[in-house]
């Protein structure tokens, strides 16, 4: 791809700024489910291997494909008329969420751990379901010939409004409310939690409603109308095979078998590490408002002005390229956790790890959003994406729940586990080079 001069003036696209709400919207609910309740958990001192293994919850985002056909498909009643169909299912998502987040504030993990980790399951599937909504509504705000140009830069700032609402708001704030100074009681943030939510409800019915024509015109034009939901076999075959067999149709089966392969062995590695890191921060001597300032508000900085880095990048070297060194370089940043284990809650330590790490994860999550959008159909493209979304977040949900007997059975040798981590990147990289010689048999032209 040739160098544009005129890449960066592409971001005063006010797509972008949609772009970017509905990333935050995505991001948010991870932490309800996510460092919130580790911390809570911790506090009322369940095990490592308990709380890895109630991370398995997240496992709702590597399924989220086989309900993503209703989300593509399904109209709701009232809120489709006033948002149309993407905007109506984000809305409806937004408010379960505050219900479940109202829920888990009046449970209580040491009396009734089995209720706290329903409301925690409700949440990780409302927001699972969310997200493909979300996805869908991102890729259809660009038209199939700005790809190359725009969706590197869309990724990235779909990333950068990720960790806004992952590590500023649902982080940053929510940890300070939580940590040692101001010491609100876990129930207590997830209800302060809730007046953001409200807020993010607010942005999403404003924010426009784009090339709804051109999405029904295709669902139509394809066979498989929005109007009405067909009836038994034909909707079967319309809403859950036709996504699917218009991918490997597309793809051919050996790429789109790489493509899947690739996705769910990519940052298997990243999210082992991720799911233990508040577990061990805390156990390497960091307080709470520490790991608030250090991972969340300063890593979620970081991580906005790499993802807009890592779109520059992507968009000059192409995905596979970008995706190599993203691999590589995501893995070898594991090694500094390592050396923090060794060393010792260092500030300056941390910093610098947090300052590699985060460049390489946002590297590598702006190539991987692209990826799957380029794939992605124009037709099935909430199903499509949640699929490919899915495998990839399936070993890190899924798999990465074991990382906490994993350190267990090691015997507490974080650095020993880092480094695991670290090496697991190596059979997605020989994945990655196969799919890079696959796809230079197929014209990019031939792509609906």
């Amino acid at each position: 791809m040739q160098p544009r001069a005129h890449s960066f003036s592409t971001l005063l696209d006010s797509r972008f700024l949609i772009a970017y709400l509905v990333g935050i919207s995505s991001g948010f609910p991870w932490v309800l489910h996510g460092s919130i309740l580790t911390l809570w958990l911790q506090s009322e001192g369940l095990s490592r291997s308990a709380i890895g293994y109630i991370g398995v919850i997240s496992a709702s985002y590597a399924i989220n494909w086989i309900w993503a056909p209703l989300v593509d498909r399904l109209k709701l009643p009232v809120l489709y008329r006033l948002f149309g169909q993407r905007r109506s299912w984000i809305l409806f998502c937004q408010g379960l969420l505050v219900l479940f987040m109202f829920a888990i504030s009046t449970a209580d993990p040491g009396v009734n751990l089995f209720l706290v980790g329903i409301c925690a399951l409700g949440i990780a599937v409302t927001s699972a379901t969310q997200d493909v909504a979300v996805d869908a509504y991102r890729v259809m705000l660009f038209s199939r010939d700005e790809m190359d140009e725009k969706i590197p830069y869309a990724s990235a700032i779909a990333t950068a409004g990720w960790w806004s609402g992952y590590g500023f708001i649902g982080g940053a704030i929510a940890l300070t409310l939580g940590g040692e100074s101001i010491g609100l009681a876990w129930p207590e943030v997830y209800r302060a939690m809730i007046i953001f939510m409200l807020f993010l409800m607010v942005a999403v019915m404003f924010s426009p409603n784009p090339m709804t024509a051109y999405d029904e015109q295709n669902f139509s034009s394809s066979g498989v109308g929005v109007d009405s939901v067909p009836q038994a076999s034909g909707w079967l075959k319309n809403t859950i095979v036709d996504p699917f067999a218009e991918f490997f149709g597309r793809t051919g089966f050996k790429l789109g078998l790489g493509i899947l392969l690739f996705l769910f062995s990519f940052r298997l590695g990243e999210a082992m590490l991720g799911r233990m890191s508040l577990v061990f921060y805390v156990e390497l001597g960091f307080t709470t408002e520490q790991i608030a300032f250090y991972q969340k508000f300063f890593g979620g900085l970081l991580t906005i002005i790499f993802s807009l880095i890592g779109a520059f990048i992507n968009t000059r070297f192409g995905i596979i390229r970008g995706m190599l060194v993203g691999g590589i370089a995501m893995a070898s940043s594991n090694v500094l956790f390592a050396i923090m284990a060794q060393v010792g809650p260092e500030p300056w330590l941390f910093m610098l790890t947090l300052l590699i790490d985060n460049f390489t994860q946002a590297l590598a999550t702006v190539c991987a959003i692209s990826f799957i959008s380029y794939f992605a159909s124009r037709v099935f493209t909430g199903t499509q994406f949640a699929l490919m979304t899915s495998i990839s977040n399936f070993g890190r949900t899924t798999l990465a729940a074991s990382s906490g007997a994993i350190v267990d059975g090691l015997g507490g040798n974080w650095a020993l586990f880092f480094i695991i981590t670290a090496l697991m990147v190596i059979p997605a990289l020989l994945i990655l080079i196969w799919v890079g010689r696959m796809l230079k048999i197929y014209n990019a032209r031939n792509w609906q």
